[in-house]
Order: C-alpha cells, then sequence, then structure tokens
C-alpha cells in the first residue's frame, strides 16, 4: 500500500488540486480535524484519445486523499496518487506507454499529488469550479476542475461526488508520444468519504 506523504514544497503551497469539495456532513467537524477518502468506493481515472481517434480509459488502483477543515471553516483536499498503479483499461501495451518515461515516468516520479485552494464547504452539494495545483512528474500547475451539484443532503457520504478537470500532457513533460496520443487528458473522480458518525 502507497504511503500517504506530501512533500514539504507542497505543503508550504496552500495552494492546489482537484478533487472535491465534500461539504454539509463536514460542517460540523472541528477545525484542525480531517477525513479519510473511502477508496473502496471512489474512483479516479481519467480518458484520453489515440490521433487514429480510439479512447483510452486509465484508472489508479491506488491512492489516498483527506479533507481537511482549516482554522477559518473552509475545507481542503488533499490526494496522493501512485503512479505505477494506472492502468489503461483492457490494454497491458498501453498501460506499459503509460507508466513509462514518456508519459507518467513512474520510476522517477512515483506519486500525482493534488491539494486543493480552501474552498466553501456547500461547494459539492452546489457544485462549481474547485482550482488549486496539480503536480504531475515534478512539474507544479494550477488547473481548474468542475464539480457537479449534488443529488442528496450529505454529499460524498450518501451519494458520490463527481467532478472531471481537463490537463494538457505537454505541459507535464509528458510529450514523447505525440505522434500516437492526443494532448488533452480529461481527468474523472467518483468520490465517497468515510463517515465519521
Amino acid at each position: 500500500m502507497m504511503q500517504f506523504v506530501f512533500v514539504p514544497l507542497l505543503r508550504r503551497l496552500v495552494a492546489a488540486g482537484l478533487l472535491c469539495a465534500v461539504a454539509p456532513a463536514w460542517a460540523a467537524m472541528e477545525p484542525g480535524s480531517a477525513s479519510s477518502m473511502d477508496i473502496a468506493r471512489s474512483e479516479i481515472g481519467f480518458s484520453l484519445r489515440t490521433r487514429w481517434g480510439q479512447e483510452l480509459v486509465g484508472r489508479f488502483g491506488d491512492w489516498q486523499g483527506e479533507i481537511a477543515v482549516l482554522p477559518d471553516g473552509r475545507h481542503q483536499v488533499r490526494l496522493a496518487l501512485a503512479a505505477d498503479s494506472v492502468e489503461i483499461v483492457g490494454s497491458r501495451v498501453y498501460t506499459r506507454i503509460t507508466r513509462g518515461p514518456g508519459v507518467f515516468d513512474v520510476k522517477r516520479f512515483p506519486q500525482i499529488l493534488f491539494v486543493s485552494d480552501p474552498y466553501p464547504a456547500n461547494l459539492a452539494r452546489e457544485g462549481g469550479e474547485m482550482t488549486g495545483v496539480l503536480s504531475i512528474r515534478g512539474v507544479q500547475r494550477r488547473e481548474a476542475f468542475r464539480i457537479a451539484a449534488s443529488e442528496c443532503e450529505r454529499p460524498a457520504f450518501d451519494c458520490d461526488v463527481t467532478g472531471t478537470g481537463d490537463v494538457r500532457r505537454s505541459q507535464y513533460a509528458m510529450d514523447r508520444w505525440d505522434y500516437a496520443l492526443a494532448d488533452q487528458v480529461r481527468f474523472s473522480l467518483r468520490i465517497r468519504a468515510l463517515d465519521q458518525r
């Protein structure tokens, strides 16, 4: 199992990320506390197309995440993905390419990190934009992700929190396979959290 460790630089950023605002139920949590993601009921993945129009669907089998309540009551998501757990569904060849030096380069860069900007607790219920810093292959960039409005009163506990965000491989030094893979990658997430009750 991957160790959930954030590099010191990202801890200092207090700006970052992807994940989602898992809202009302956390409003009762005390500042300084944190709640873990329910890995068994959640999924983080991505999709991209080949230059021949084939859609590739990827997923991460090993990751950890938490939601922290900040002193001012806002929340912050912290997420670490084990890069070597990435799999392209149904393709050993593309899985090997994705793990290799031309894409995630998992031997040199074992983790993909997200740390969200502080956000209001009602974001998951109402939906909206989540901004922050994404770190892939040691490259850190600000990105924006779309969080869908919730279908229940306790997002992440009683229903999924979902979101998507588009990034470009070339901006993270993943451009070795340009002749075969499109530049745009769409990350997607479906998140549940461990109930504290």
